[in-house]
């Protein structure tokens, strides 16, 4: 079984990572910082925008891989996938600013309620609700 959502997604996170590294790399030589964030608030944000995504795509990739292996799967799920992963770069850049923002409040509600939601739809279909 070929699981097409959860390999697309994956890969897309696979490129959103490459994205933060070099996000965090670019900063860190402009800044010449070698370790840790050496004090600078724009490398700290950077930072941290890259360990959110890396704490919460595992579990999207994983309930999404459930889901599909089920059979329950449609496009709704690839649809809820691409959306996370919009939402995980609109908070990245959201990150990138020291003050409350649109881009940040976006991208954590929209990982939020994938995770909510994908949790749901495990359980329904763990359950035979669905």
């Amino acid at each position: 079984m070929i699981l097409q959502t959860t390999l697309c997604l994956a890969a897309a996170a696979a490129v959103i990572t490459f994205w933060h590294i070099l996000r965090i790399g670019q900063l860190r030589t402009k800044e010449k910082v070698l370790h840790g964030d050496g004090g600078n608030a724009r490398l700290a944000y950077r930072m941290r925008a890259q360990l959110n995504f890396v704490e919460s795509t595992p579990f999207v990739l994983i309930l999404v891989a459930a889901i599909e292996m089920t059979g329950k799967a449609g496009a709704w799920l690839a649809i809820v996938g691409s959306i996370f992963m919009l939402g995980r770069v609109l908070h990245a850049f959201g990150m990138d600013l020291d003050r409350p923002n649109l881009l940040r409040a976006a991208g954590t509600i929209i990982t939020i309620l994938t995770l909510l939601g994908l949790s749901v739809m495990a359980l329904l279909i763990a359950l035979g609700r669905f």
